[in-house]
């Protein structure tokens, strides 16, 4: 089995780039209609699409491609645009350097309700009037871009700003409820990084909690105001995420991958793995490797 493509570069074409935008229409012409492999970007992506049809897989979930709508693909997340034909938009990279060189902090983008790096990521949907001003900001980074202004790179940024706001504003899941603190969306960024640190070996919600010295409810309460789903749900979302990656892109069978994500037993693994995706990991492999 090949190992998943990754992308290292926001520009193939120039490694020191940390920003590019292109037109959807030329890049379908470019690769003459041909669907990439699935891949991996170590950077940000946002497609902004006007027009398609085809479907857009990212982490082994399938989007339908329709007029007007947003996607955002975060770092190492897995994902492919299957076209049937020729779409129109923009498709837009950035990178941490990017965000860094210009005045952007990272917990800027870790704040948002855009970029969700496992679970469901599914399209922004605007109604006409809200797309229209999405549409206008990345229309003059695409002009900015594309031109020798001087400072290019901090407007750039400012437009991309806008236009994160303008969709996080669109996506807000529930308004703050007035008794969660306002350090929320410091406790959010750490309680995902702990995640990301080591859920491979702690899948409760209590230890989390515990090492944000912090109540098992108050962690709920606050991720769910701000993410609209709870702690437990963000846990085995992560979980379950890596598994299908490591069922698809490596050649581990399901015992090792289970010892891998902290599993005393392969059959819980198994078990845990079916409740959430309602198939076994056998059969999850031998679908995604056929289809």
């Amino acid at each position: 089995m090949s190992t998943v493509k990754i992308y290292q570069d926001v520009n193939r074409e120039k490694e020191s780039a940390s920003f590019g935008i292109s037109k959807m229409e030329a890049i379908y012409t470019k690769r003459n209609g041909e669907v990439d492999e699935p891949h991996r970007h170590n950077y940000y992506t946002v497609l902004i699409i006007h027009k398609a049809k085809g479907q857009h897989k990212i982490d082994f979930n399938t989007y339908n491609l329709a007029n007007q709508q947003i996607f955002f693909v975060a770092p190492g997340q897995v994902h492919q645009v299957i076209e049937t034909e020729q779409s129109f938009g923009y498709a837009m990279t950035f990178s941490n350097q990017f965000l860094v060189e210009n005045s952007i902090p990272l917990s800027f983008i870790e704040s948002l309700n855009l970029f969700h790096n496992y679970g469901q990521s599914p399209p922004l949907e605007p109604n006409n009037n809200q797309f229209k001003n999405i549409e206008h900001f990345a229309h003059q980074i695409f002009n900015l871009f594309n031109s020798n202004a001087k400072m290019k790179f901090l407007s750039i940024g400012s437009f991309l700003k806008l236009l994160l706001i303008e969709c996080n504003n669109i996506c807000s899941i529930n308004p703050i409820e007035s008794d969660v603190d306002t350090s929320g969306d410091n406790l959010i960024r750490t309680f995902k990084n702990a995640v990301n640190n080591h859920y491979k070996k702690e899948h409760s919600t209590t230890f989390y909690a515990n090492t944000l010295h912090i109540t098992p409810d108050h962690l709920n309460r606050t991720f769910k105001a701000r993410i609209g789903k709870t702690a437990k749900d963000y846990i085995q979302a992560r979980i379950i995420t890596e598994a299908k990656r490591l069922l698809y892109f490596t050649d581990l069978n399901t015992k090792e991958i289970a010892y891998e994500l902290g599993f005393n037993e392969p059959a819980n693994f198994s078990a845990f793995f079916k409740k959430h995706t309602q198939v076994s990991p056998s059969s999850f492999k031998k679908n995604e490797i056929t289809s």
